[in-house]
């Protein structure tokens, strides 16, 4: 256990350690980059409380960039990690531009590979074939004569002399032929001069030779003393399932050579799972250790961390992460496997204590859609999934003579400070930085591992394929959303995993849909047995011994295993929960992820004699409310809480006890739950006007235009400079395109409110659940309409006083407001989308950059990007009187 006190993290958790802060990808189109924009937008991202920025060089825009690596790019490069260093940034670099790692400098020799298939059927006459290479580069590697149609039986044809030679048969026969062919894939996003082939992950020389070109040459430009780590994107190698010395390796490695029975990838007979499993394993070998540990070995060797995202093609398992100094997911969804679960385990599993994910990828598509709530809700997520540092999807580099918007990524989001909402974000990343510092303290608590079957999928597979997502397919989402939701963490462990995973450090193992078990693994799950842990087979018969569930029966199952962790009541299925252990007590992170307003009752695992509740948003210890056993909170929607138990352990929930004791405790919520929620947790009480501690806001209200923070397009109507009065809501619409605008009124406030102890809080009021079908599958967003669109900076007399952008949409104006007539103003900035959707140069910049590059990215989803975009004030605020010490 480490030694973190809950006395030391508590004074941690008001000032947390910089190196927390979350980051953003910072997009090079080009790289066609300035110094004095280099210098602006930095200082923009330290003004915001960001903690530094990945460079990514992708795509040219405009004609007359710069070539990736030329002396104008390293230079700029330069000066932007002297910059960073200098504001106290840190500065990240990809080793390539777009992804895979790859160029014009790979040629056929260190070009991915993979197996082409060639089936013909043929009659009985022999007859000898001249083999014609089909393409430069291919090669054919193994031939075969299989006898029927369809064959019964297959053997190796021979090949000499560039011949073919096919033997007379009896019969109908069908020739099999496997060629190696370079697979044509290309850098994806390249900048301007680092357009070629991707390389041959599954050779050491052809990654040795990409680091002797692009990274020598970005290290030679940049010292490492300047740099945070060098960066790696997903392995995006495409059908990567050949290397010309994989029949040498695999021989090597088990024991026998794969020609012979190469045609088993494609054939099913008696042997063929056993030899793709072979054929899978030695692909991931070749992997790890051509590419990650070269990597690797290269980046220690210049004094620098390596950080990468080791999922995807080809085949690398969750056990690969032990090549990486810095482990990173991306995937938000926490009741599922994202790629954030597979990296998360894998740092749990190595003793990593920050991991990081890309964050914010496809958020509320398109660019300038997303909004603070919507970063803050996605955080969350990955939180709940063990993240605990993020790197954002991203800041796009733009010049300031750009054309109407500016330059902007083809995907989502695009989170600079071109936004209108942009003066939330200050608060949103402290808020980020609080939360990721507090979750590296401690120890995670995961008490139930969950095992990949990965021989299984090798066995399906054989060739290039990506591990990670054949595992979250195979296992389904209902398997961790049942574990999630019954008030327990996972881990994900693999077949490696199990050497450095003690039998006695599994409490419970679920086996998912599991029909093929190595025998090292059975061993293992034994010693789990007889160490007192439980194995759990769901829909897995390859281990009768353990205790037989499905998906349905799982949540029960657990129960009688082990108790909780955090046994939930009344939270939904939406309430999630993570678990760190410190040396004399324990931290819950607890986050609601829906839109309603949820109190739900926690019965921690391990009861201690003491417990706090640390508000995120306004650190500070309070005592928490306590019913008999349980924590009680009340969560808003995409709100988060902190709990925090230390003292003496009072008790332990026994494994069969936590389920009778719940059903025991009364369903009324204490009386401090009941008065935050009528007094705070839903304004409409107080619309009525009769209750004297809730004073409506009515008005009359004054709207000016187009005053504040204004991006893009520009009202022309005359509006800008005069204000209109008008009664809430209001909703000012979209076109002509406005993204800000100023309600003042004023607020007179009664003596015997004023000086009485009492605290007035501002209340914009409720907001409306929207229908899940209007978000995209795979781009977050969170699924509520606000009272504000998007924020409202508050001021009172002309001082500002504070933002509110998330539920509740509350701010505390005790210290503010004096009796008598104050005037209460709110600068409402929406998002950009509006000036986004008439933007008259997006398209020409697009056609301007195909023109002269060719095609290498199509802007997504703009269709969409007015889709419930709504800005304006749409609820009459609401004053409210509370007793001292109430929660906000």
């Amino acid at each position: 256990m480490t030694g973190e006190t809950v006395d030391e993290v508590r004074a941690g958790f008001v000032a947390p350690d910089p190196a927390a802060r979350p980051m953003m990808r910072w997009w090079w189109f080009g790289p066609d980059v300035e110094a004095a924009e280099i210098d602006r937008e930095l200082c923009a991202m330290a003004d915001a409380g960001l903690g530094g920025a990945e460079v990514s060089v992708v795509y040219p825009l405009r004609e007359g960039s710069d070539t990736y690596l030329s002396e104008a790019a390293l230079s700029h490069l330069r000066h932007a990690a002297e910059t960073a260093r200098d504001l106290g940034l840190r500065l990240d670099v990809t080793l390539g531009s777009g992804w895979s790692y790859g160029g014009p400098h790979i040629g056929p020799e260190h070009a991915s590979r993979s197996l082409r298939w060639e089936r013909r059927d043929i009659s009985p006459a022999p007859f000898d074939v001249p083999l014609v290479t089909p393409w430069p580069g291919d090669e054919l590697v193994a031939a075969f004569l299989g006898d029927g149609v369809p064959p019964e039986s297959w053997e190796p044809l021979p090949l000499a002399d560039g011949v073919l030679r096919v033997p007379a048969g009896r019969g109908p026969r069908t020739v099999l032929l496997a060629w190696s062919q370079v697979t044509g894939q290309q850098v994806k996003r390249s900048a301007a001069g680092a357009e070629g082939p991707v390389l041959d992950h599954l050779s050491a020389d052809a990654t040795r030779h990409h680091l002797a070109v692009v990274g020598e040459a970005l290290l030679a430009a940049v010292p490492a003393e300047l740099l945070g780590s060098v960066f790696c994107d997903s392995l995006e190698v495409y059908q990567a399932g050949w290397t010309p010395r994989l029949p040498e390796e695999f021989t090597r490695r088990r024991g026998y050579d794969p020609l012979p029975l190469l045609h088993r990838l494609q054939i099913d007979e008696p042997g063929s799972a056993e030899f793709r499993i072979d054929m899978g394993l030695t692909l991931t070998e070749l992997v790890e250790e051509n590419f990650l540990a070269v990597c690797l070995d290269w980046a220690r060797g210049h004094g620098l961390p390596l950080r990468i995202q080791a999922y995807g093609e080809p085949p690398v398992t969750l056990s690969s992460y032990r090549y990486v100094d810095l482990p990173e997911g991306e995937g938000w969804g926490w009741t599922g496997l994202p790629q954030s679960r597979w990296a998360s385990s894998a740092a749990h599993l190595h003793g990593h204590g920050v991991v990081s994910s890309e964050i914010w990828t496809w958020v509320h598509s398109p660019s300038f859609r997303a909004t603070p709530l919507d970063l803050k809700g996605e955080a969350h997520e990955h939180l709940l999934l063990g993240i605990n540092q993020f790197v954002g999807h991203g800041w796009p580099y733009s010049p300031p003579e750009a054309p109407g918007m500016g330059w902007m990524f083809y995907a989502a989001g695009a989170l600079d400070d071109r936004n209108p909402w942009w003066p939330a974000m200050p608060e949103l990343t402290r808020y980020l930085t609080r939360l990721s510092w507090l979750l590296r303290q401690g120890e995670p608590v995961a008490d139930v591992k969950v095992y990949l079957p990965a021989s299984e999928l090798y066995a399906a597979h054989g060739e290039g394929f990506d591990l990670w997502r054949a595992c979250r397919d195979h296992i389904g989402p209902e398997i961790p959303a049942a574990i999630r939701r019954a008030g327990y963490d996972l881990d994900l462990v693999d077949d490696q995993a199990l050497d450095v995973l003690e039998a006695r450090s599994a409490p419970v193992v679920v086996l998912p849909r599991v029909t093929r078990l190595p025998q090292p693994a059975r061993a293992w799950l034994d010693a789990v047995r007889e160490s007192g842990g439980t194995v759990i087979a769901v829909d897995s018969p390859a281990y009768p011994d353990g205790i037989t569930a499905d998906a349905a029966s799982l949540p029960d199952v657990l129960a009688r295993s082990l108790a909780p962790d955090v046994a939930l009541e009344g939270d939904g299925g939406e309430i999630g929960v993570v678990h760190r252990r410190l040396a004399d007590g324990d931290v819950y992170f607890v986050a609601n992820t829906g839109p309603q307003v949820r109190t739900v009752r926690l019965t921690p695992r391990t009861r201690r004699a003491r417990c706090e509740q640390w508000d995120p948003r306004e650190p500070g210890a309070r005592p928490a409310m306590l019913e008999g056993e349980l924590l009680t909170v009340t969560l808003h929607p995409y709100e988060a809480t902190v709990l925090v138990t230390y003292g003496a352990v009072v008790s332990e929930a026994a494994a069969s006890g936590a389920a009778g004791s719940r059903a025991a405790v009364s369903d009324a919520v204490s009386s401090e739950a009941v008065a935050s929620e009528a007094d705070c947790g839903s304004s409409d009480a107080g619309r009525e006007g009769a209750r004297p501690d809730a004073l409506r806001l009515d008005g009359p209200w004054r709207f000016t235009a187009g005053v504040g923070r204004e991006t893009g397009v520009r009202r022309e109507d005359g509006a800008d400079g005069g204000s209109i009065e008008v009664r809430l809501p209001h909703h000012w619409g979209t076109e002509p395109p406005l993204v800000s605008g100023t309600y003042e009124t004023t607020v007179s406030v009664a003596p015997d409110w004023h000086g009485d102890g009492s605290r007035l809080v501002l209340d914009l009021g409720p907001s409306r659940i929207l229908e899940d079908s209007t978000r995209q599958a795979a781009s977050y967003r969170v699924l509520l309409a606000p009272p504000v669109r998007e924020i409202a900076v508050v001021s009172v007399d002309g001082r500002e006083v504070g933002v509110i952008w998330d539920a509740p949409h509350r701010l505390d104006l005790t210290d503010v407001l004096h009796a008598g007539e104050n005037i209460l103003r709110l600068e409402v900035h929406g998002t950009a989308a509006p000036c986004v959707a008439v933007d008259p140069q997006a398209a020409g910049i697009v056609a301007e950059s195909r023109r002269v590059y060719g095609r290498r990215f199509d802007q997504q989803d703009l269709d969409r990007v007015l889709d419930q975009v709504d800005p304006g004030l749409h609820a009459v605020p609401v004053l409210h009187r509370l007793p001292r010490g109430a929660r906000r």
